[in-house]
């Protein structure tokens, strides 16, 4: 069934089981994201005593932290190894097996453990590519349909093993990590306050699960379009629009008084996320230069992580003082993020001139 929906929707059914992996880990971190708030505030409280805020923000960074670190290692290793799926495998089931985990963890230490596996998971998947379902038909799928392009790896097996090589990095890779970084970060940073937009907006976890799934869905339904609009009319466009469009988007999340308001908002978000993710993706690809892909795409898979670690962190900080703070924080840092695509990315589609009537 999955095999003539891409080929009737003209999609290579590689991309399309790589897709369904992706799809498998955003639905399972996004369900994580609604109930590990929850937990964490039924849990009893760690020797240190921190605000409960503070306690959701550290669990919820900690999965971005590891996968940003992780990630140059996995892609250096991938381009060294020139095979990427075999780690995708290796990550996907080790996504599913600590979801799992999830059912068991009877302490808040065990939840730092499991966050921290699953955020070495999503970097062996990210850049050579939970609800624990999809991402095991994921798995099925990458290792049915998916394979490995050759890759003569003569030369770098010869060279001594490096995370980093100087032509590898460019400003045009570092400003699509800091538009990963900004993405994720504004959206990420809503999940370290569901108690408290719970209490604020007197609404229930499922209230809050239908706001916080609205940036999915809106995503979801742009995404495909995006990335068609993009391969035509170049790639700098979207990414700078979603930047200065996430930026009041999350602003105002601090500000928002209704329910109806924060689902309107995190749409929003969404409509933003669709506009960065998919052209930032394809311009990195673009931009990848031969036998040093998985390197490079760690740039900006990086990126992604550190702000997934940093939005629910700063959120678990600084609210505590002042509940609209981060959000603030992260609408302006949305607009650097756009001043950084613009001044510093290049433009990887070429369109042709229009042509001249004819007399």
């Amino acid at each position: 069934m999955l095999e003539r929906l891409a080929q009737s929707a003209g999609i290579n059914r590689q991309v399309l089981a790589l897709s369904v992996a992706r799809l498998g880990d955003a639905i399972g971190n996004s369900i994580l994201f609604v109930i590990i708030p929850l937990y964490v505030a039924k849990l009893p409280a760690p020797v240190l005593g921190l605000p409960v805020a503070t306690r959701v923000g550290l669990a919820l960074s900690l999965y971005g932290l590891v996968a940003a670190i992780g990630q140059p290692i996995a892609g250096a290793l991938s381009d060294r190894i020139g095979r990427r799926k075999p780690l995708i495998l290796v990550g996907l089931v080790l996504m599913a097996a600590c979801t799992l985990g999830f059912t068991v963890a009877g302490a808040y230490g065990n939840l730092l453990w499991l966050r921290a596996l699953q955020g070495l998971a999503v970097a062996l998947t990210i850049p050579t590519s939970l609800g624990t379902g999809c991402v095991l038909v994921g798995a099925a799928l990458v290792q049915a349909w998916v394979q490995d392009a050759p890759v003569d790896t003569t030369e770098a097996r010869s060279r001594p093993f490096r995370l980093f090589e100087p032509g590898l990095i460019n400003r045009g890779m570092l400003g699509l990590g800091a538009a990963t970084f900004t993405m994720a970060a504004s959206f990420s940073m809503m999940g370290a306050l569901e108690n408290e937009f719970n209490a604020r907006l007197d609404q229930s976890a499922l209230a809050f699960g239908v706001a916080f799934s609205a940036l999915m869905v809106s995503r979801l339904l742009l995404q495909f379009p995006v990335g068609r609009w993009s391969d035509r009319a170049g790639r700098k466009p979207f990414l700078i629009a979603g930047l200065i469009l996430m930026a009041p988007a999350t602003a105002l999340l601090g500000f928002a008084a209704t329910t109806g308001q924060l689902v309107l908002l995190r749409v929003g978000q969404g409509l933003a996320s669709a506009g960065i993710a998919a052209p930032a993706f394809a311009l990195a690809g673009d931009m990848a230069r031969r036998g040093g892909e998985g390197r490079q795409m760690s740039i900006v898979t990086t990126g992604f992580g550190f702000g997934l670690s940093f939005g629910p962190l700063l959120a678990g900080a600084l609210a505590v003082a002042s509940f609209s703070l981060p959000f603030v924080i992260g609408g302006a840092l949305s607009l650097v993020g756009a001043f950084v695509v613009l001044r510093f990315v290049p433009e990887s589609v070429r369109r042709d001139p229009p042509r001249a009537a004819a007399s």
